[in-house]
C-alpha cells in the first residue's frame, strides 16, 4: 500500500498538489497508510485530530448529531479528499464524525507536516483557504436546501448527486450503497419517510431499487423533480 507522495496520482485531486517536492518528500517519509473497515469511525465529533487523512480509496460519511441526538449526514467523501484538516489546523475539537461507508484506505499526515507548509508556502495556504471557503459555501447550500426544498426534491437531488460524484457500475447502478437510514439522514427526514419516497420514485419509474443499490431510469424526470417541477 505504501507509495511515494511525489508520484501519487491522488494528490492531483486535492491541495497537496500545491506543495513543493521537498514538502511532499517530508510527508511521504512520515505518513502511514491506514485501513478502516466499513462502519469504523475515523474521526469523532468533539475529539481533537492530530493530523489529516488523504482518502486513497473508499467512501466516508461526515456527520453531526443534531439537538435531538440524531445523526445528520452533512457530506460524503470521495477519493482524494483531505479529511480532518479543520481540527488539525485550528487545534480545536472536530465538529464532525467521519465514518467509513465501505473499506477505506487513507494516508495519515501528521499535523505539523500540514502546519509548516501553511505557514511558509503561500500557494498551499491559498489553496487551503479556498477549500475552507468552498466547504462553507457547501454548508450554506445544504442549509438552504433543507429549509426551502421539500423532502421529495431533496431526495431527487441526493440521488443525482450520488450518481454525479461516484458514477455507475456496469449494470448502471450508482457506485455507492447507503442504508435507508443513511439516505434519510442525508436528506433530513425520518427513515420511514425516506422509504416511502424511494418507493414512490420507483413506482413512477424514476429509479429502480435492488437492496441498497439504486439505478436511475429517467434522469431528466428526476432532475425536474429535484427542481420542484
Amino acid at each position: 500500500m505504501q507509495n511515494r507522495c511525489e508520484q501519487c496520482l491522488i494528490k492531483q485531486f486535492n491541495n497537496l498538489k500545491a506543495l513543493t517536492k521537498e514538502e511532499l518528500t517530508k510527508i511521504s517519509d512520515s505518513k502511514d497508510v491506514h485501513l478502516f473497515k466499513k462502519g469504523e469511525v475515523i474521526f469523532s465529533e468533539g475529539k481533537f485530530a492530530n493530523g489529516v487523512y488523504c482518502i486513497k480509496d473508499g467512501v466516508c460519511k461526515l456527520s453531526q448529531l443534531n439537538e435531538n441526538g440524531k445523526e445528520q449526514i452533512v457530506k460524503f467523501s470521495k477519493k482524494g479528499d483531505l479529511i480532518g484538516y479543520h481540527s488539525a489546523i485550528t487545534k480545536e475539537p472536530s465538529t464532525i464524525t467521519t465514518t467509513a461507508l465501505n473499506d477505506v484506505a487513507a494516508c495519515f499526515i501528521p499535523q505539523e507536516l500540514i502546519q509548516k507548509p501553511l505557514d511558509e508556502n503561500p500557494k498551499f495556504s491559498n489553496a487551503m483557504f479556498k477549500t475552507v471557503c468552498s466547504d462553507l459555501k457547501e454548508a450554506n447550500n445544504t442549509i438552504t436546501n433543507i429549509s426551502t426544498n421539500n423532502v421529495h426534491q431533496r431526495m431527487a437531488d441526493l440521488i443525482l448527486f450520488l450518481k454525479e460524484t461516484y458514477g455507475v457500475a456496469n449494470d448502471n447502478t450508482i457506485n455507492i450503497q447507503l442504508s435507508r437510514r443513511e439516505i434519510a439522514s442525508a436528506v433530513g427526514t425520518a427513515t420511514e419517510s425516506a422509504i416511502r419516497i424511494l418507493s414512490s420514485f420507483k413506482k413512477d419509474n424514476l429509479i429502480d431499487l435492488e437492496g441498497k443499490s439504486i439505478k436511475i431510469l429517467d434522469e431528466s424526470a428526476l432532475s425536474a423533480k429535484a427542481r420542484g417541477i
